[in-house]
This record gives C-alpha cells, structure tokens and sequence, in this order.
C-alpha cells in the first residue's frame, strides 16, 4: 500500500515537472485540449444542472475565457474537456497538471497563493452560517459545546478551526465532502449549523425543501474574494487568461453573466437567488485585481 502510494506520488510530481516545463499553453498547442475544473454543488457558482451537465457564472466565465484565448493564441480548435473537483482536490489538481483553470467558489487568500494563482476577482462574500430557524442561532458565543459543519478543503473550515480554538467554544467540527452533503448534515439534525459563503448558502437555501425553515446569520465574519484558480509559475498562461478576463469585464460580459446567474430563475428549478451585485464586485469590475487581501475589497 505504502509504495503504491509513493508511486501515485512520484507519478504526480513527474506530471507536475512535466507541465511546468513545457508550460500550459505549448501544451494547448500540442493536445489542442484545455482541462476545467468543475464543482457539483456550488451553487450558482459550478454545479450539475437535472441533465448532470456542469453549469454556472464561474463555468460561463470559464468557457468565455476559453473562446477568447482560441482567438489571442490562435487556437481556433482548442477543445474544452470537464473534470470534477472537490474543495480538497482542486489546488492539488491544478498544480499538477490535471487541471489547467479550477472553475468554481474559490477564494483567493496567502496560503493558497503559495500553491497556484488566481484569476482576477469575480465574486466578492463573506463567511455566514445558516442554521434551521427553530434553533435560534445567533451568534457563535451561540455554539459552545454544539456541532457544526463546514466542506473540508475550504478557508471558511480554516477559520472556523481556529475561532473554536481561539474563543474556546469546545464546538465539534464535522468536514463534510462537499456543500451538498454539509447542508443535509444541518436538515437531518446532525449539525446546528453549516458555516460557509454567504452566496452559496443562500443558493442552498434557495434550492431546499422548504426555504422559509431556514435562517442565514446577519453578521459576516470574513471577507472572500473569488477568482478563478490558475497554475503557479506560468506567467504566459496567467497573462492571457487575465487579459481574456478583464475584456469580459471591460465589455460587459461579466455583468451579464452575473445578471443571468444571480438575478434571474437559474436551472434546475427555477429558483431566482435575488442578489444583486455588491458595491465591492463594482469596483473589481471597474478596476480588476487578483489580491488576496480582504482589506482590497472593504
């Protein structure tokens, strides 16, 4: 078992060197393939359709990014193929070549800069809970000695591990596998609450059973900024992705994309989330960034 495992791994290290040698875009020119990541249950982010399609504004954003890059490296048959991650296996993924652009709920911050790059921002959240109404959860001074939940892989988990910590609530934290199954852990009864993204708890919220159950928590604990994930070290590849994307941004296409994806019925039900564009995504748009500081975006 063992050497098998460090087999996997040394396999995964040659195809890393591999690709970081040749680089993203020699490699487009010789497969004439692109690989994006998508998510299942991210909500309107990058998620499967009643079809069991990926859809989403993080997936249009992707696949206009894509039909920009074929004309700027005259790739005219550049073909798109679809891989799925989770939280835990999309920086992996990209970093070692098995993805080249991870299309999803992303935020951008130090330690994960560490590993791959980002796209400029796209969405701008924030860390909430949600939690069943009849639990009169407030606050986290609320949660002490309670069970959360939180998607293994992500900053919010991050977080969250170091509030218990820090404040001392004794809470017990469950790593779910993804959105889908943390939500369900919070309805069956076995959670008090999921702590994640604002927007995707609303796009849960939105798509349950019976929406008016349940309660998103005013105060917002964290700022996230969302970006396309990118491979480290490829400067060629990041630059023409960034400039595909902020001609999305400068033309208009991103406030569309955003109009059809938050502001109007989205598949498989219909369901509009009704969240109009912040202030902050205004100002990315205007004036684009990949920054991981929360405080470039207050």
């Amino acid at each position: 078992m063992k050497f098998l495992q460090l087999l996997t791994t040394m396999t995964l290290i040659a195809v890393s060197a591999s690709v970081q040698a040749q680089g993203r875009i020699d490699k487009f020119r010789s497969q004439g393939e692109i690989t994006l990541g998508y998510r299942e249950s991210s909500i309107p982010f990058s998620y499967l359709d009643d079809k069991q399609q990926p859809v989403g504004y993080s997936m249009d954003i992707c696949r206009g990014i894509v039909d920009r890059l074929k004309q700027s490296l005259d790739l005219p048959n550049l073909q798109i193929k679809e891989v799925a991650v989770t939280s835990s296996t999309r920086i992996p993924l990209v970093a070692n070549g098995t993805v080249d652009l991870a299309c999803g709920s992303a935020t951008n911050n130090q330690q994960r800069q560490q590993q791959v790059s980002f796209a400029p921002t796209t969405f701008v959240t924030a860390t909430r809970f949600a939690s069943l109404k009849s639990s009169g959860l407030q606050d986290l001074s609320d949660f002490k000695g309670k069970t959360v939940v939180s998607t293994a892989g992500t900053s919010n988990l991050r977080w969250l591990t170091q509030e218990n910590a820090k404040q001392k609530l004794g809470m017990r934290i469950i790593n779910a596998k993804d959105h889908s199954e943390a939500f369900l852990t919070v309805e069956s009864g076995r959670a008090a609450a999921f702590f994640m993204d604002d927007i995707l708890l609303a796009g849960l919220v939105a798509n349950s059973r019976d929406p008016g159950a349940w309660s998103i928590s005013e105060k917002a604990y964290t700022v996230e900024p969302y970006g396309i994930i990118q491979p480290k070290g490829d400067d060629a590849f990041k630059k023409a992705v960034d400039e595909a994307l902020k001609q999305m941004m400068q033309d208009g296409t991103v406030e569309k994309l955003y109009e059809r994806w938050f502001t109007q019925p989205i598949p498989p039900r219909g369901v509009n989330l009704q969240w109009p564009m912040s202030h902050e995504l205004r100002r990315v748009i205007e004036n684009p960034t990949d920054s991981p500081d929360p405080q470039a975006y207050r």
